[in-house]
């Protein structure tokens, strides 16, 4: 199927404008459409098919033209499932009853992505993050004075949402990003899967992810987690916590964790997986500190370590660290309604079960491994990922700097050492 536009060379309006056509070319016939758009002879470029850039509703034109071809598509696309061959009445007859049809409401709309997710791949995490936006979305909605449909979400409406996530809801900037970074991937499918007009246009939802400090711990911070007196309650929660600080492993993945995915190599143990959150293989060396809590679990469960909800083991955690004395004071640098505000928090505080994976990338850059390495150790896609751990660490940094102009020893006395074996990897096939 080719699609293209022409302007009608007869029938002007009372303004001299004249009607732009959509012509559907497909299977040797040629379907051409009337569409609501019109302009003048000369802000129109017969050659190139489309409006001049004189033209002066050129952005909000092009907006409903593409909107217009994407239902085409996707109308002889279930026709040709359905029929196998399609004719052009048919297809004339189906855009027709497609654009008699009502417009859905924005929440409903979004009701019905959250449902139809799982079928289309999405895990059971991520569901829940959309669920979490659709509930948002709803109350937003709620507080206006009548319902929203799609074809109401415009740029306008758009900005007012915004408005409101930072001055009632009082997000911080990054939790705006979250919101929108979630928002685009609905109105994508409202507009490929479902054929439905926008009224805005997705390049254009743009929201500035603010840069936050990440949270991790020295080796010193970590001795002082693993041998902290704690109720009995606590202590399988520090089991894993710990664990994730030896290998890297994000939450998701210790919480599948099983004993297939522990393999020799060389005489020693190693893990191999496919992450769920990335679908990448990556092969982690078990140092005797990890092994240690796997012999400590083993046989007395499927999994291979005791793992609760991730909200339950933050919340273990932040009371785990306070016990530890992680009370360090740490600035705490956000953006809320265009307002920097800083404050300073204990840092037991801000320790979550990512922070573990953070740690494990900290400390392995201070001990020495290269970048490289580290990118397949963590599954990053891009090393441009793993360099913003090198990043953040001002030892890292002038361990470097004093390596290349001053040469000798590059190892700090309190982040890592020999005595404390906190890490180790190794690329296993």
């Amino acid at each position: 199927m080719n699609t293209s536009y022409e302007r009608r060379a007869d029938r002007p309006d009372a303004q001299g404008r004249y009607t732009i056509r959509l012509v559907v070319t497909f299977d040797n016939q040629r379907l051409r459409l009337a569409t609501k758009e019109k302009c003048r002879a000369s802000e129109w470029n017969d050659k190139s098919g489309w409006f001049r850039k004189s033209f002066g509703d050129l952005d909000n034109a092009t907006l409903r033209l593409q909107a217009l071809r994407n239902r085409v598509e996707t109308a002889y696309s279930q026709l040709r499932t359905k029929y196998g061959t399609v004719t052009a009445a048919q297809l004339k007859l189906a855009l027709a009853v497609a654009a008699e049809a009502p417009t859905p409401k924005l929440t409903d709309l979004f009701g019905e992505y959250v449902v139809a997710m799982p079928g289309l791949g999405f895990a059971a995490n991520t569901v829940r993050a959309y669920r979490s936006v659709h509930n948002t979305l709803t109350e937003w909605i709620g507080s206006r004075e009548e319902a929203l449909l799609l074809s109401d979400f415009d740029m306008t409406a758009y900005e007012e949402l915004l408005g409101w996530l930072r001055s009632v809801r009082g997000l911080a900037d990054n939790s705006v990003a979250g919101f929108v970074k979630r928002l685009k991937p609905f109105l994508l499918w409202a507009r490929e899967s479902r054929g439905l007009v926008l009224s805005l246009e997705l390049s254009k939802l743009k929201v500035e992810w603010e840069q936050v400090e990440k949270v991790w711990l020295s080796v010193d911070e970590l001795a002082a987690v693993a041998a902290a007196i704690l109720p009995a309650g606590l202590t399988r929660v520090r089991d894993a916590f710990l664990f994730c600080c030896y290998t890297g492993l994000r939450y998701s993945d210790l919480h599948d964790l099983h004993l297939g995915n522990v393999h020799d190599w060389q005489g020693n143990k190693v893990l191999r997986l496919i992450q769920t959150k990335t679908r990448t293989g990556v092969s982690i060396y078990l140092t005797p500190p990890a092994l240690a809590l796997l012999a400590k679990y083993e046989g007395t469960r499927v999994r291979l370590l005791p793992v609760m909800t991730n909200q339950v083991m933050n919340r273990a955690l932040k009371r785990i660290c306070r016990l530890a004395g992680l009370s360090a004071l740490v600035e705490v640098v956000e953006t809320m309604g265009g307002r920097v505000l800083k404050r300073a928090v204990e840092k037991w505080e801000l320790v979550t079960m990512h922070t573990a994976r953070h740690t494990f990338a900290t400390q392995s850059l201070m001990r020495g491994m290269p970048v490289e390495v580290l990118q397949k150790v963590l599954g990053h896609a891009n090393i441009k990922t793993t360099l913003l751990y090198a990043k953040i660490i001002e030892d890292f940094q002038h361990q470097t700097m004093r390596r290349i102009w001053e040469g000798g020893n590059t190892q700090t006395d309190t982040t890592a050492g020999d005595a404390a074996p906190v890490c180790a990897v190794s690329l296993a096939s």
